[in-house]
Formats: C-alpha cells, sequence, structure tokens
C-alpha cells in the first residue's frame, strides 16, 4: 500500500514539474511564440522516412514559424505527420492533415531566402488572406527544376522579383520554384538529405498531387547550431 501512495505522489510532482503548454491565438499569436522562441532555442531537425532521412536547419531570421514548427515538434502536434501531397519537380507537403489550429502565422518574408531546391516554407491558405499568413501546421519541401537564364529573367519580371546574382545563379544551377517568392514563408533549409526529397516526389500518381503509398514520418530536434 505505501509504495502505491509513494508512486502516485511521484507522478503528481512529475505532472506538476511538467511546463504547461501556453495555447496560441490569433490574439497573443506573436507574443506566445516570440517568448516560446526565447525558451526554446533548437533549429536543427530530423525527418526520418522509409526513403531515408532529411535534416533541416531552420532560421532565426523567421522567429516566429521556427517557434511554432519547434512548439510543434515538442507538443507531439506532427507525432503523425506524413507527405501526404507530392508533385515531382515542385515539392513535398507534410503534417498531419486533420490538424486545424485556432490561429495562422504572420507572414515573415524575407528576401535573403527564397524557394530553392531544399527550401522549407510553410503552406497558407489561398482565399481570404490578404496578409499572406501562413498555416500553423502544414509545411512543405521544395524539389524544383533548374530555370534558363531566358526562364528567369521573364518570371523576374512577371512575378516583379528583385533576385540577387547569387540567388539567380542558385535557381539555374539548383532550381526551385521561383512563383513562390515573397507569397511563403520560407523559414528554413535541407543540410543533409536532399535526394530524399526527390524519391519522394516521384511518388507521384499521374494527374493527381497524391503518393502511391503513405510516407509517414518521424520529426525530432536534435542539437542547437
Amino acid at each position: 500500500m505505501k509504495k502505491i501512495v509513494v508512486l502516485l505522489m511521484i507522478a503528481l510532482m512529475m505532472g506538476a514539474c511538467k511546463p504547461k503548454s501556453i495555447e496560441v491565438t490569433k490574439a497573443n499569436v506573436r507574443e506566445v511564440l516570440m517568448q516560446y522562441g526565447k525558451d526554446n532555442p533548437e533549429n536543427d531537425v530530423l525527418i526520418e522516412t522509409d526513403l531515408g532521412n532529411i535534416r533541416l536547419k531552420l532560421y532565426t531570421e523567421t522567429p516566429l514559424h521556427r517557434a511554432n514548427f519547434v512548439k510543434l515538434i515538442k507538443e507531439g502536434n506532427l507525432d503523425d505527420a506524413e507527405f501526404y501531397r507530392v508533385v515531382y519537380e515542385f515539392m513535398i507537403q507534410g503534417g498531419e492533415p486533420a490538424l486545424q489550429l485556432p490561429y495562422r502565422l504572420p507572414a515573415e518574408f524575407n528576401p535573403k531566402y527564397f524557394h530553392k531546391r531544399g527550401a522549407l516554407s510553410m503552406a497558407r491558405p489561398v482565399e481570404n488572406n490578404p496578409e499572406m499568413e501562413s498555416s500553423a501546421e502544414q509545411f512543405f519541401i521544395i524539389m524544383g527544376t533548374r530555370y534558363t537564364k531566358e526562364d528567369l529573367q521573364s518570371e523576374m519580371q512577371y512575378f516583379g522579383l528583385h533576385l540577387t546574382p547569387e540567388q539567380q545563379q542558385t535557381y539555374m544551377t539548383e532550381g526551385g520554384s521561383m512563383d513562390l517568392d515573397q507569397k511563403f514563408t520560407v523559414f528554413g533549409e535541407v543540410t543533409e538529405g536532399i535526394e530524399v526529397i526527390d524519391r519522394i516526389a516521384k511518388l507521384q500518381i499521374q494527374g493527381t498531387e497524391a503518393p502511391s503509398k503513405k510516407v509517414p514520418m518521424k520529426i525530432t530536434l536534435t542539437q542547437v547550431k
């Protein structure tokens, strides 16, 4: 009997010590995530799949998106995540499809970051979203295609983009999806396992944006860099 009482006391103490999750709302999203980011500085993410592993670096210059992604991982909101939307030579989109959080993320566009191959970006509702706020749950990684010099100049003009010479060169040599720049927030990039994106994207069923089989993932935070 004493043993049971002791165990119950330990369980209660552990529950009391566990940090309480602060609910994020439309009203407090900036305040809560900025504080959460200060308290949780991780920026290195590992995604494990049956087709290989992908390592990501999150940008400190997009603090709301970084903090939100870390919060999703730590609080288990991505425990059942999968890559459920794949488009070859464009991107692979992941998250928990059924998850709907009660807030969106204010856009954090940074001209330094663009949708090059391997860019990590947050999805967003297209309609009724004039501020281009990001989804709080769904993310995607760019596979992209390479641009010719002519296509690059044409699309820069069409989309009103001002890319640096280095960014232009990246689009021509590595590829990406320029049409998403300054419309979706890039908040990280692939540092290892870029080839895994191609393997997942190749699962696209012709005529759809669905993979031919489920691609579950395990997402963890690793060392701080």
